[in-house]
């Protein structure tokens, strides 16, 4: 058991700052993400070449040390000392949270070990940022971040989570994207989903449809810049969608989409373009009517 008493801890130690940086437009950077950039003795950046443009931008002149999947493990033992020796450390990624996509989370599981405050500021993230523009359920969600690049452990992995309800969101290569989308459609079959390309910036793109629909798209017009895709949990369709008097999976898809935040109606509408009968038999079955 461990409490962290995050502004109330009077030992001389240091503090590990976890700062969100912008996922391409700057001005998505907090003031208090500044604020603590400014103060703290060290940067752990993913790239010092990359964080020290933004750190010129901002004016900020703390001290970089250079912290990436490739040394991580052999930097931890250093940064707990330094954290020992009451020095504050800020961990940033190139773009958005830490902990996600990079090795912050092994700075951050030694950091608690070792009973250190880590504080982590709110800021810019990509998957939920796409997610609550998407379209898609926005809750529950599954965030997976990276896909195995191997076609066969691609298709092994999506077997897993094909029959997971949670609306779930990847990270991808533009380069690979359209053979990813490839495989999920031979194992999620023909899932409503979204194909985002580069989120706050001037070309920012969401591309809405069917994953056959975004397929035929990207072939005719490839895919540039930084990207990530969501997909629609599954939520026991079948082949046949005739609506029996009997067919609780509707009442269950109109009340997921209502949890979700829509009015009841417009979940209807939704569940009754999704099984492709009238909008009228899904709210006569939702409500109980005869008719």
């Amino acid at each position: 058991m461990q409490v962290q008493k995050s502004f109330k801890d009077k030992r001389a130690l240091g503090k590990l700052y976890l700062v969100p940086t912008p996922i391409g437009n700057l001005e998505d950077m907090t003031y208090r993400a500044v604020k603590i950039l400014s103060k703290v003795d060290y940067i752990c950046a993913e790239d010092t070449r990359n964080t020290g443009l933004l750190l010129k931008h901002f004016s900020v002149h703390a001290k970089q040390i250079s912290f990436h999947q490739h040394n991580a493990l052999e930097k931890i033992p250093y940064l707990l000392d330094l954290l020992r020796s009451g020095k504050s450390l800020a961990q940033v990624s190139d773009a958005g949270l830490p902990s996600i996509s990079d090795p912050g989370y092994y700075l951050v599981e030694a950091a608690v070990k070792e009973d250190f405050s880590v504080v982590a500021l709110p800021g810019a993230s990509a998957g939920i940022t796409a997610l609550i523009a998407s379209g898609l359920l926005p809750q529950p969600y599954a965030f997976y971040g990276f896909l195995p690049r191997k076609s066969g452990q691609q298709k092994s992995f999506f077997e897993e989570k094909k029959d997971y309800p949670e609306t779930q969101i990847f990270y991808e290569s533009p380069y690979r994207l359209k053979k990813t989308l490839e495989n999920l459609l031979s194992v999620y079959g023909d899932r409503q989903a979204v194909v985002v390309r580069e989120l706050t910036k001037i070309y920012e793109e969401y591309q809405r449809g069917t994953i056959t629909e975004l397929l035929d798209y990207l072939s005719q017009n490839p895919l540039k810049g930084e990207c990530l895709f969501i997909v629609e949990g599954f939520h026991g369709q079948t082949d046949d969608l005739e609506v029996t008097s009997n067919d609780s999976s509707i009442k269950e898809r109109i009340n997921a989409y209502i949890a979700g935040g829509l009015k009841p109606n417009q979940a209807i509408k939704k569940v009754a373009k999704e099984r492709h009968i009238s909008r009228q038999e899904v709210y006569n079955l939702y409500h109980g009517l005869s008719g």
